[in-house]
C-alpha cells in the first residue's frame, strides 16, 4: 500500500511539474514583456518627470502636475475621474477588465516643498524667482507610476488578462493628507491591492512602520498698540505664540519616548514697534502609537489655552493633517523584492559619475557611489521614523512599496542636493527602475492569485479588529494650507 501510494506521489509531480514549469514560463515572459514597455516609454516619462521638475507646484495647488499624469493616462487608454474627494488636483485613472482578476492600484505622489529651489547642479543654487522644489522626488514618483500604470494596462489588454488596473493621483502628501480625504471618500474600497515607491538614495523594498501625525495652526489674537508710546495698550499676539512654544518645549521631557513635536512661527509679526495683533504657530506631533499623537496633541491644545490666558489674547486652532503609521506586508514586499532584484540598480554614466562625485562633498554622511548599483537586503520589520499619508491607505488595503536610488547615495530627503539630483538623469534612471519594478511585481499578482489572498490575509491578522478610524479632524481638504497663492 505505502508503494501504491508512492507511486501515485511520484506520477502526480511528474504530472503537475510541466504546469508549474509552464507557470514560470508566462510569468517570467509577463515580467519581461511589462518591463519592455517601460523602456519603450522610457523618453516620454522622462519628459514627464522633468516637465514636473521644472514647475514644481505646492500641495493642493499641482493643476499643470495633474494635468500632465492625467493626460498621460488618457493618451494610454485609462478613463479618468479628477477632481475625486473635493480635492479639484486629485484624480483616479482605470484601466483593463474586471472579470474576476484583482484591482490593483499604484499611487502617483506629485507635490514639491516650499523653500527648497534649486538648480540641477551640484552646488547650493536656487533659481531666481522660484521659492518650492522637489525634495521628495515627487516628480519622479508621479511620473513613474504612469510609466507602470501604462506597461500593465498594455499587458492587460493584450493577454485579455482579468483585472483592472488603477493609477490615484494623490495631492498634497507634504502634510496635506491628501490621500485621507481620498480614503475617507470610499475611493479604495474595492481595491485589493495598492503597490507604491518612493525616490530615495538606496534601493530597498524592505518593509517599514512610519509615525502616525496629528498637525495644525494655533493662530493668537491680540491687541494692537504702539510697543514705545502705548504697550500697557496692547495685547501680544506672539507672546502667546512664544508662551506656548515654551511649554511645549517643556512638555517633551513628559512625554512617551519616540515622540516628535515640531513647530513653525508661521506668523509673528510684521514690525518690531507694533504690539503684534495677530501670530500663528504651525505644530506637528508623531509617535508610531496613534493615541499618543492624540494624547500629546490633546496637552497641546491645554498649553495653547493657558498661553492665551496667560498673555491675555485668545486662541483658535485650525485642524491640517492626520496620518496613520503604515501598516506593513511581508507577502507584498516579498513580490516587491523579488522584482526589484530582477531588475537591479541604477547604473551611472561618465555625466553622472562627474555629477555625484562634485556633489559628495556637501553630503554630511556621502556613500560610496558604487553603491547605487546595489539593492539592500529584504526586511519586513524596518522602524520608520517619517511620516506619510499612505499609512492611511495601509489601513483599508493591503499595501506595500519599495525606494530606488534616484539620489547620489548619501543625500537626505528635504535637502537641495534632493531637490538637485531629482532634475538630473540619476533621478530618472532610478525612477525608471522603480516603473519597471512595480509593474513586474503587478503582473506577479494578477498571474498569481493565491498572493492576493496571502497579503489579504495578512492584512486582516495585522489590523485585528480595530478596523480604521481616521486621525485627520477635519471634513474638507485646506486647499490653502500652504497659504495664499501667489497673484
Amino acid at each position: 500500500m505505502r508503494t501504491l501510494r508512492l507511486v501515485a506521489a511520484v506520477a502526480c509531480l511528474a504530472a503537475s511539474a510541466p504546469l508549474a514549469r509552464a507557470a514560470d514560463v508566462d510569468l517570467h515572459a509577463a515580467k519581461a514583456r511589462v518591463r519592455a514597455a517601460v523602456e519603450a516609454w522610457a523618453g516620454p516619462q522622462d519628459a514627464l518627470a522633468q516637465a514636473l521638475w521644472e514647475r514644481p507646484e505646492l500641495g493642493y495647488r499641482e493643476h499643470a502636475g495633474s494635468a500632465l499624469l492625467q493626460e498621460r493616462l488618457r493618451e494610454a487608454g485609462f478613463e479618468v475621474e479628477a477632481g475625486v474627494a473635493g480635492i479639484p488636483t486629485a484624480f483616479v485613472a482605470r484601466a483593463g477588465r474586471r472579470g474576476n482578476g484583482p484591482v490593483i492600484a499604484l499611487l502617483a505622489e506629485m507635490d514639491a516643498l516650499p523653500g527648497m529651489s534649486q538648480q540641477a547642479v551640484p552646488v547650493a543654487s536656487p533659481v531666481p524667482g522660484q521659492d518650492a522644489g522637489h525634495a521628495c522626488g515627487h516628480n519622479l514618483f508621479g511620473a513613474a507610476a504612469v510609466g507602470a500604470a501604462r506597461a500593465i494596462a498594455g499587458w492587460l489588454r493584450e493577454g485579455g488578462h482579468p483585472g483592472e488596473v488603477r493609477v490615484y493621483g494623490t495631492p498634497a502628501e507634504e502634510g496635506g493628507s491628501g490621500k485621507v480625504f481620498m480614503v475617507r471618500a470610499g475611493l479604495f474600497d474595492d481595491v485589493d491591492v495598492v503597490l507604491h515607491w518612493h525616490p530615495a538614495d538606496a534601493n530597498s523594498a524592505a518593509q517599514s512602520t512610519s509615525l502616525a501625525n496629528i498637525s495644525g495652526k494655533f493662530r493668537f489674537h491680540g491687541v494692537a498698540a504702539h510697543a514705545a508710546i502705548s504697550p500697557e495698550r496692547g495685547r501680544s499676539a506672539l507672546d502667546g505664540v512664544e508662551a506656548l512654544n515654551h511649554m511645549a518645549n517643556l512638555l517633551r521631557e513628559h512625554v512617551p519616548e519616540g515622540t516628535r513635536i515640531h513647530y513653525a512661527v508661521t506668523d509673528g509679526g510684521r514690525a518690531p514697534n507694533v504690539v503684534p495683533a495677530r501670530a500663528e504657530a504651525y505644530y506637528y506631533v508623531r509617535h508610531h502609537d496613534a493615541e499618543v499623537v492624540r494624547d500629546v496633541f490633546a496637552r497641546l491644545h491645554d498649553a495653547a489655552r493657558g498661553a492665551a490666558l496667560g498673555t491675555g489674547t485668545t486662541v483658535e486652532f485650525e485642524p491640517l493633517g492626520g496620518v496613520h503609521g503604515l501598516l506593513p506586508n511581508d507577502t507584498l514586499g516579498q513580490v516587491l523584492d523579488r522584482a526589484l532584484r530582477e531588475v537591479g540598480g541604477v547604473h551611472y554614466d561618465e555625466d553622472d559619475l562627474a555629477f555625484a562625485r562634485a556633489l559628495q562633498p556637501s553630503l554630511d554622511v556621502p556613500r560610496p557611489v558604487e553603491s547605487a548599483l546595489e539593492v539592500a537586503p529584504y526586511r519586513s520589520d524596518v522602524r520608520g521614523l517619517a511620516s506619510t499619508d499612505v499609512g492611511d491607505v495601509s489601513r483599508v488595503v493591503p499595501t506595500a512599496g519599495l525606494s530606488t536610488a534616484t539620489w547620489v547615495p548619501g543625500t537626505p530627503a528635504h535637502s537641495w542636493q534632493a531637490v538637485a539630483a531629482s532634475g538630473t538623469a540619476i533621478g530618472r534612471r532610478g525612477a525608471r527602475n522603480a516603473a519597471a519594478a512595480l509593474a513586474m511585481a503587478a503582473v506577479e499578482l494578477y498571474l498569481r492569485p493565491d498572493l492576493v489572498q496571502a497579503a489579504r490575509a495578512e492584512f486582516v491578522r495585522a489590523r485585528g479588529d480595530a478596523g480604521y478610524r481616521p486621525l485627520l479632524q477635519r471634513e474638507v481638504p485646506p486647499l490653502d494650507y500652504r497659504g495664499p497663492a501667489a497673484p
